[in-house]
């Protein structure tokens, strides 16, 4: 899949943005993620973390969790943004759940602190995603 410049700001300037609302105070690992749906709306999510840790959200859960809980059903890019020297990457769980609503031509785009960026595809990352038969 492919994604315009325009459309590729707009999704890295609101992984960034809605990181500034991250609540990490155990990590103080800052999260900011963007969905992105097939109709080009982009939806904000940031981690939240909690005292009893199994509790915590991923970034990228609470972005797609903000789309489903407005309609939508397809996603077809994510950005991760951090401000850490490192790229972030997706983990395991946000992968699985990103698999859910979208293919695996589906872009992730994950941003670090310098603001250096990359695109991948959700098959990149997640090959052989767990199905049940349902699409």
């Amino acid at each position: 899949m492919r994604i315009d410049d325009a459309k590729l700001k707009a999704l890295i300037s609101g992984a960034k943005k809605a990181g500034l609302n991250a609540y990490a105070p155990y990590s103080s690992y800052e999260v900011g993620a963007a969905v992105m749906t097939d109709e080009g709306k982009i939806y904000l999510g940031c981690n939240v973390e909690n005292a009893s840790f199994g509790l915590s959200v991923c970034a990228e859960r609470v972005a797609i969790q903000n789309a489903i809980s407005n309609g939508e059903r397809r996603i077809t890019a994510v950005a991760v943004a951090t401000r850490d020297k490192d790229m972030p990457k997706p983990c395991g769980a946000c992968l699985q759940v990103i698999a859910e609503f979208a293919d695996e031509s589906a872009l992730i785009v994950t941003i670090s602190e310098n603001g250096a960026y990359d695109v991948r595809t959700l098959a990149d990352y997640l090959p052989r995603p767990f199905k049940l038969g349902v699409d």
